[in-house]
Order: C-alpha cells, then sequence, then structure tokens
C-alpha cells in the first residue's frame, strides 16, 4: 500500500478528481492548502498597487493506493497536471505500513 500526495494548483484539482473517479483508490482526500515551490512566491497587482504573497494557494489531493495499481493512479494525474510550466506542482509517495 502507498500513500501518494500530489499538491497542485486549484484549477488543475477538479481535472485530477475527474480523472481518477473510477480509479481504482482505497481512499482518497482533498485540502486547500498554501505554499511555494520553486517560484518562492509571486507578485499580483491589486488596485493599481503592487502585493506579494508570501504562499500560493493549492491544492492537497491525498490518496491511498494499493501497490499493484500505482502506475496507473500515477499515470492518470500526471497526464491531466503535467503543463511544463514552475507550479504543475508535486507527486510524492510514501509507503503505507498499515491500512485500518
Amino acid at each position: 500500500m502507498k500513500q501518494v500526495v500530489t499538491v497542485v494548483a486549484p484549477h488543475l484539482a477538479e481535472k485530477v478528481l475527474i480523472a481518477l473517479q473510477r480509479a481504482p483508490l482505497e481512499g482518497l482526500s482533498v485540502f486547500e492548502v498554501k505554499g511555494y515551490g520553486r517560484q518562492k512566491s509571486y507578485l499580483d497587482q491589486y488596485q493599481d498597487s503592487e502585493y506579494s504573497e508570501a504562499f500560493v494557494p493549492k491544492v492537497q489531493i491525498t490518496m491511498w493506493v494499493d501497490d499493484s495499481r500505482l502506475d496507473h493512479v500515477l499515470e492518470k494525474v500526471v497526464s491531466v497536471t503535467r503543463t511544463g510550466r514552475i507550479g504543475d506542482g508535486k507527486i510524492m509517495v510514501m509507503p503505507v505500513h498499515s491500512f485500518l
């Protein structure tokens, strides 16, 4: 069993969830999170003044997947999230020692 944690831009989260609708998952959780990666922060315009946001809004999707189905699930996630631009997100895979 593996725990797969994906952190993606909010506009990609819905695409990931649609792609995973029929995926063989043991469980799934979705969280709104904030953070940053290589881009560190970004500048935005707000009422003619420039300001910096320390954290970028993201969506974290956590899944629990049987080892035999892991590659299939990862292919689905990557196929809808990879744009080649900074900020596409991250995928982390960790072992799960017990699942109740």
